[in-house]
C-alpha cells in the first residue's frame, strides 16, 4: 500500500516527556533488610516513556507528529529532547 504524504494525519501531543530507564540483570538474592531483590546490573537502557512513548508510536505508524512540553535544564531532559530528534521530531515547541 503507497500512503501519499499529504494523506498521513497530522497529530499534536501535549503532555509530560518522561524517560523509563531500565535495569537489566540477574537476582540471586533477597535483602536481609526488606523484601526486595539484590539485582547485578550487567546494563541499563532509557526510553521515550509518558507522552514521548505516545509520540514515538504515532510516528512508527506514518503519522506527522508534533510536540508541546515543558522540559527543565537537565541531563534527564536533555536525553528527553535526544531521543525525540533520534526519530526526527520537531523539538522546538519544548
Amino acid at each position: 500500500m503507497i500512503v501519499m504524504k499529504d494523506k498521513l494525519p497530522k497529530i499534536l501531543v501535549i503532555g509530560d516527556l518522561i524517560i523509563d530507564h531500565y535495569l537489566w540483570g540477574l537476582s540471586e538474592r533477597i535483602s536481609p533488610e526488606a523484601p526486595v531483590p539484590i539485582i547485578n546490573v550487567n546494563r541499563e537502557s532509557a526510553v521515550l516513556g509518558g507522552a514521548a512513548n505516545v509520540i514515538h508510536n504515532l510516528k512508527s505508524l506514518g503519522a506527522n507528529v508534533d510536540v508541546i512540553s515543558v522540559v527543565g535544564l537537565c541531563e534527564t531532559s536533555t536525553k528527553v529532547v535526544n531521543l525525540l530528534k533520534e526519530i526526527k521530531i520537531n523539538t522546538n515547541k519544548i
